[in-house]
């Protein structure tokens, strides 16, 4: 299993986040690599290895609610405010002006609004399967309501605090079940059930290995240490982010949602969870796009080469260093 570089902390944004460190201090804009839910730093391994080797100091930290950054009781505490704070705060501790900021999944969303908030400190946005979006036109709990019913995931994550124990008590079923590539377009995984609009509590309760023909895309040494990071921290840190979505939303009203800073967006062929990325060119005038080809959800992990690969000719070629 690939060797990861110490873990640091630092007090930043009134919580204490755990990050990776590695390349060359002198780099002038640095990437912060976030992760997405339900992910840790080490998701970023290979990115943190390539973009190092490559020339590039490369940071990928545990965000608040997750591995071994502190993770407050209050649901509030998660709201994207405090989110972009702590990647500001994280390079604030580290001394760095300005950073270019590489998200995935929940982290994609992350770096697009911290773009919005803090122009000054983004060189530039990669975002891996998350696209910049409008506003909703209503609140988004509603709608994916109205739209999938009451058992979609997202729609459960807001009422009470059941789904928080269930995934809890099924932690080794929860990454045996997600931790996979896709098959081939038109084949049936099983009972694996990875859409948008799966009903995931149910499926962390219910869900068989022997039924499910999707590939492993990590070792099973690798796969443990998601399982006992979140054995020792639980889930309810990163359920708290979807607890939030509708105060984001209310909190939306009015923002200017055009992100100038260069950026790249990376989508994945074969990810179900996957928005299109339609009608970013509007609010992201300087912005590249690639698309991975036979690729999951899990776009770092499944094609850590190409990603790489992609993200360092475009840091090359958009900002010349």
């Amino acid at each position: 299993m690939m060797e990861m570089p110490p873990l640091q902390f630092a007090q930043a944004n009134g919580v204490r986040l755990a990050f990776y460190d590695a390349g060359p201090r002198d780099d002038p804009t640095p990437f912060l690599l976030c992760h997405g839910f339900p992910e840790i730093a080490f998701t970023w391994r290979r990115q943190i290895k390539g973009l190092s080797e490559a020339g590039f100091r490369a940071i990928a930290l545990d965000q608040r609610g997750y591995g071994a950054s502190d993770r407050p009781p209050e649901v509030e505490a998660y709201s994207i405010d405090r989110l972009a704070g702590d990647l500001v705060g994280l390079l604030d501790h580290l001394k760095i002006d300005k950073a270019i900021i590489v998200g995935h999944d929940w982290g994609g969303y992350v770096v697009w609004e911290t773009a919005l908030r803090y122009p000054d400190r983004v060189a530039g946005v990669v975002s891996l399967n998350s696209p910049h979006v409008k506003r909703a036109p209503a609140d988004p709990i509603a709608m994916l309501r109205a739209r999938f019913g009451d058992r979609m995931y997202i729609v459960r994550f807001q009422d009470g605090r059941e789904p928080d124990r269930i995934l809890a008590e099924n932690v080794d079923r929860v990454f045996d079940a997600l931790l996979r590539g896709p098959l081939p377009p038109g084949e049936e995984a099983g009972g694996a059930g990875a859409g948008a609009d799966q009903d995931f509590i149910a499926l962390a309760q219910t869900y068989d290995t022997a039924q499910d023909r999707r590939p492993p895309i990590m070792s099973e040494a690798e796969r443990q240490v998601f399982v006992e990071a979140f054995r020792r921290s639980g889930f309810t840190g990163g359920i708290n982010w979807y607890r939030n979505i509708t105060r984001n939303w209310e909190n939306a009203a009015g923002r200017d949602r055009t992100i100038n800073a260069p950026a790249l967006m990376i989508t994945a062929e074969l990810d179900p969870t996957q928005f299109p990325p339609s009608g970013m060119d509007a609010l992201v005038p300087n912005l590249t796009k690639h698309l991975v080809r036979g690729c999951g959800h899990w776009t770092q992990e499944e094609k850590p080469d190409e990603v790489n690969a992609t993200i360092v000719a475009w840091r090359r070629r958009v900002l010349g260093q």
